[in-house]
């Protein structure tokens, strides 16, 4: 059964794949492929969201499927079911899971006893779907309707900037080994990247930089990437976490240190006036909403692969 926990769970030629037929159903969308036809995926959210459950319901809808989703307080994991007893259950009546949720470990956890494929839709360790949509958006725009997506990405540069210890730097980390990209990362002393993402990195063959100087990393860079500095259940710590990452506000001094045709991403919600300056948010090469479409495509695309994988 294959599932797409982690950035690396598919291969590089996998990715390009999967990237190739995401710019086909954009390009396409309205001729919907029916790869889910006549199934059920349960969607298992832990933590509130706006892009990601109404890309993974329209997605599932426009593949033929039917999302169910499914607060997890409103099920009986919410209530001391084992997350094993769980995935036992939900496999005699689903054909997939995506979920949305803090730990780590209990999408594995879900993946080993279900039989089902399982698709992280964010955690606190990592979010795929995200990366993988921000690269395929920094792609289409370098590559062109027809050309290399995954080659266009190849030898370039991305900045991250504030909260690098957290998932979507972990994952902007494990992607760049993916893409073949480099990453460099900017923030606080004791928020460094952990060792555990570290050692994925190096197992895919990737290596990153760290600085606690923000225009030592965006020097060069083809991509300035941050997110927010208080994520969900870390609210207690959010005017700590102001005073710390303040330094790393991605205003237009700073963005101007990268390369001249450089992209800023944030994956949303935004906070103007904090991570980020409203001068970047409505800056020309800001393409926050671009990134926002394309986990439509993106994620039928990768629910596309798993699911032709089972047949």
């Amino acid at each position: 059964m294959r599932h797409f926990l982690k950035e690396t769970d598919f291969s590089r030629a996998e990715a390009a794949q999967i990237f190739a037929l995401a710019r086909r159903l954009k390009q396409e969308r309205g001729k919907h492929e029916r790869t889910l036809a006549g199934q059920t995926w349960a969607m298992i959210f832990a933590k509130s969201s706006t892009r990601t459950r109404v890309s993974f319901e329209v997605g599932i809808h426009e593949l033929g499927g039917n999302p169910l989703f499914l607060n997890k307080n409103d099920i009986q994991i919410g209530r001391g079911e084992t997350i094993a007893d769980t995935a036992r259950v939900l496999s005699r009546f689903v054909h997939g899971l995506v979920v949305r949720t803090h730990a780590q470990a209990e999408l594995e956890e879900l993946a080993a006893h279900g039989g089902l494929a399982v698709v992280n839709a964010l955690t606190d360790f990592l979010h795929p779907c995200q990366v993988y949509a921000d690269a395929f958006t920094a792609a289409e725009r370098w590559a062109g309707p027809q050309g290399d997506l995954m080659g266009s990405l190849r030898g370039r540069k991305v900045a991250f900037l504030g909260d690098t210890s957290f998932n979507m730097a972990n994952s902007w980390i494990l992607g760049a080994a993916l893409f073949g990209m480099k990453v460099a990362l900017a923030g606080p002393a004791g928020h460094e990247p952990s060792k555990e993402i570290a050692a994925l990195a190096a197992q895919a063959g990737g290596t990153f930089e760290f600085s606690t100087d923000p225009r030592e990393a965006v020097a060069g860079a083809d991509i300035v990437y941050t997110d927010v500095w208080t994520s969900m259940g870390q609210e207690d710590e959010a005017a700590a976490r102001r005073a710390r990452m303040l330094p790393y506000q991605v205003d237009l001094k700073l963005f101007g240190c990268a390369q001249p045709e450089a992209l800023f991403m944030h994956c949303l919600p935004a906070h103007a006036g904090e991570e980020v300056a409203q001068a970047v948010l409505d800056h020309p090469r800001c393409v926050i909403f671009d990134q926002a479409e394309n986990r439509l495509h993106v994620q039928k695309a990768i629910l596309t692969a798993l699911a032709r994988s089972r047949l």
